[in-house]
This record gives C-alpha cells, structure tokens and sequence, in this order.
C-alpha cells in the first residue's frame, strides 16, 4: 500500500484508486500541502514511443497552465527512478465522480442535480479550452473528473490514454463522452424537471456542441436546486466521503525511489519555468501561439517595404500603396454600410408554429412513471416561450424554455408517476401561452392508461 513511503518528497498516505493507465495515490507534499501521484503501469510505458508522446502531453498540459487555462488537475513533475515513472499533480486525484457514484450508499447524503450541472458545466468549459488550443482530453468518464476541496471540477489524465496506447482522440470523442456522463448523472443525482434538464444538455451537445449545452444548464439554474451556483452540495458531499475510511487498491510490487535517484522527464534545468523560447524570427506552433492574422501580414509586408533602401523601389510601390488605400476604403465603406443596415432593421422573433404531444399505447403497469413527450415547432430564431402542463388529475405545472438562434424543435417531456391498485387514464395538455399566432395559446395532448 506504500503508506507511509514518499516519491520527491511527497508521502503518500496509503488512499489508492486504480485508472486506465495506472495507480493514483493519495499523497502530501513537503509542506504538507495535499497532493497526488499517479504510478503509470509498466507494460503500457514499454510500447515503442510511448515515453517520448507522454512527456510531449504533459509538457503540454503545462504550457496550457502558464496560459491561464484552468480545469485541468495542475501538473507539477514527471519523475523516473528504477524504470518507473510517476506524474506528481499539485492537488488530491480524490474523490473523482465515480468515487461519490459507487459510495453514494455510505456517504449518507446523496448529491443533488446541482452538483450534476456544476459538473457538467465546469467540464464543458474546460473541454471548450482544449479544443481551442488544438488538444483533446480522450478519456473523459466519472473516474477523470477530480472533485477540489472548494468543490470545483477538475479533469485528470488529459492525453494519457492517447500518448501511451497511441489512440487517436478528437473533440467529437470528447463530446460523445461528455453527452455519457450527463446521462449517468442525471440518472444518479436528479429526477423531475432537473433530470429533463440534463438530459437535455446532453441532446443539444450532440447537435449543436458543447458550449450550446452548458448555456442550456446555465440558462435553466432555476429549475436547479438552491446552492447550486455555490457548489454546496459538493462540498458537503466531499466531506462525507473524506470521513469514510481509506480504501487500498492491490498494486503490483515497486520499489519507491530515494530523492537523489530520482530523474525529471520534463527538463526544467534546460528550460526553466516552460517550453525552450522560440528563435529570433522562427515560427511557434501550438497552444497558446496566436495565428498569424491577414492585419499582421500586411503590416509586415509594409515594414519590409518601408526599409527597402533605394529610391526607385519606393517610387514602385506608391502606386500599388494607393490602390490599396483606395481599395481598404471601399471595403470599409461597404461593411459600415452593412453594419448600419443591420442596426436599422428589426430583429427577428421568435415564433411558435407547431406542439405536438405522444403518450404509450401500452397500458402502463403498477407503480409505473410514465413518460409523456411534447415537441413545439419553431421559426428557428432566438426566444424564450412560457408553457404550462396541465395533467387530468389536477396538477399543473408551469415553466419557461429557452431557444438558441437555429434550433427549430424543442422537446419537453412530462413525467407522471401513478401508484397503487386500479385503472386510471391520464391525459397530458401541454399549453404554449405566448410567441404564437396571433397571441393566442397553443395547444395539444396526449392520453395514456394505466392498470394495477
């Protein structure tokens, strides 16, 4: 279990977790600051190349930091000794999700759908930065995402999978995974509207991306529980599972290195502080380095012009510099007409043309929670409706959706739970009260039965 032991200066405390690409230790720092150690597993460091494309992902894992990218759990060191390597992280790698998912039973308070949107929302951001800057993460699931002691959401192991068993990663993996773990929380820690809302998000993402579905959750915050914006939840949650006792994980032998054996993978001493500061002139590539802009070039081709040290060159190049002013002019001119016209015609609105509501053909049975969906059609344009559910047994329900400019459907489904023994038909109306022809409100239902 190694407790007790340290790797450069770090001692580990004896909590372990297993992961796709080895073994994480919960651990402290010389300060005694907390921290975590991931052991990587032997035979996936022996493929050819396979040290060569990890340190390249976590150099770049900390460029990315120096940039002001944040969500990723910080990486400090990258260590070897004795054929081993170990990745040290200035913060815990516990809990991650699927360790308050599994231990739910034990912790003796549940998370709530608050701290299912946190999640989501805090993940999507920092995918969002990822893509940005050319990377992916490969692995998002419950085991990647590292709850902080402040509550915040942190992604772990960003690029491992991919550098060490060489698997192509893509931002549509990274959504495709996000959408799954959306769906694992809303079915685990929210039920009702909150659970619609999740699964929601989880549907625009994979239409519309992923910056869509996390302003679905943050444009539904009223439909989350109170605290949600303050992470509360988590934090309470955190606390209860740090008081359940440390769970060791069977790891195979190792033999902890002595701090004068150890050997940095990452070169600090040759270049201090980040990667090696690029040539006089030379050209950068990658995260962090801005593209080169149209403005940019023509300011350079201006300054070689400008420097050109004979007379008869310069002569040259007043009449192409005029037909260019000339044309810059033009273009100005047009895009500010453009730009006016714009601002002068009235914007768009949104409007309601179609609802339609389905309910099961098949009698639903004892206890049964049956689910009712509507669908409002609409213009395509930017808008928020007012929309009640008015059920046969009395119950009205009342809400407000959002529409992202492009979105021409919208789904809102119903849950109706029935109990106990009888027969029963329910009928769902769903009213859209406002955005529609001539005002008036829109209507359409559904009918189910039920048998116990």
């Amino acid at each position: 279990m190694h407790d007790g032991g340290t790797v450069a200066g770090h001692r580990l405390t004896g909590r372990t977790r297993v992961s796709e690409v080895g073994t994480w230790h919960d651990a402290e720092g010389p300060g005694g600051e907390p921290s975590g150690l991931l052991r990587f597993n032997d035979h996936l460091l022996a493929a050819p190349g396979a040290r060569e494309r990890l340190v390249a992902a976590i150099s770049a894992d900390r460029r990315l930091a120096q940039s002001g990218q944040y969500g990723l759990l910080p990486v400090a060191d990258l260590v070897a000794a004795h054929g081993e390597v170990w990745l040290i992280v200035g913060r815990r790698a516990v809990p991650t999700v699927a360790d308050l998912l599994t231990g739910g039973s034990q912790l003796g308070w549940q998370p709530d759908a608050g701290s299912a949107a946190t999640i989501l929302i805090e993940t999507a951001q920092t995918l969002l930065g990822l893509h940005a800057a050319g990377l992916t993460h490969g692995a998002v699931h419950p085991g990647t995402v590292v709850i902080g002691e402040d509550g915040s959401a942190l992604l772990a192991e960003r690029g491992l999978l991919e550098a060490l068993r060489a698997e192509p990663a893509s931002p549509e993996r990274d959504i495709a995974a996000w959408q799954g773990l959306a769906r694992t929380l809303s079915a685990s820690w929210a039920t009702g509207q909150p659970a619609q809302l999740l699964d929601h998000a989880a549907s625009v993402a994979a239409s519309r991306g992923l910056a869509a579905a996390r302003d679905v959750l943050t444009n539904g915050r009223d439909m989350l529980p109170p605290g949600f914006s303050t992470r509360e939840s988590l934090v309470r949650t955190l606390h209860a599972w740090s008081a359940l006792p440390p769970v060791a994980a069977a790891l195979p032998p190792a033999r902890l290195p002595e701090s004068g054996e150890l050997q940095t993978l990452l070169d600090p001493a040759r270049h201090p502080g980040g990667p090696p500061p690029a040539e006089s002139g030379g050209m950068r590539f990658g995260p962090g380095v801005p593209a080169d802009t149209s403005a940019a070039q023509i300011w350079r081709q201006g300054a070689t012009q400008h420097s050109d040290p004979t007379a008869q060159s310069r002569r040259k190049a007043r009449p192409k510099r005029r037909g260019a002013w000339l044309s810059s002019l033009v273009v100005c001119l047009l895009i500010a007409g453009f730009i006016l016209y714009m601002r002068m015609a009235p914007p768009a609105e949104m409007a309601v043309s179609k609802v339609s509501v389905a309910a099961p053909k098949k009698t639903q049975g004892c206890d049964a929670k049956t689910k009712i969906m509507a669908v409002v059609t609409t213009n395509g344009e930017a808008g928020t409706f007012k929309y009640e559910w008015e059920q046969s047994d009395g119950r009205v329900t009342e809400g407000t959706q959002r529409v992202e400019s492009g979105t021409t459907s919208v789904d809102l489904p119903l849950i109706w739970q029935v109990s106990g023994p009888g027969r029963f038909k329910g009928t769902a109306t769903l009213r859209v009260l406002d955005h529609t022809p001539e005002g008036k409100p829109m209507a359409a239902k559904a009918s189910f039965s039920y048998k116990c």
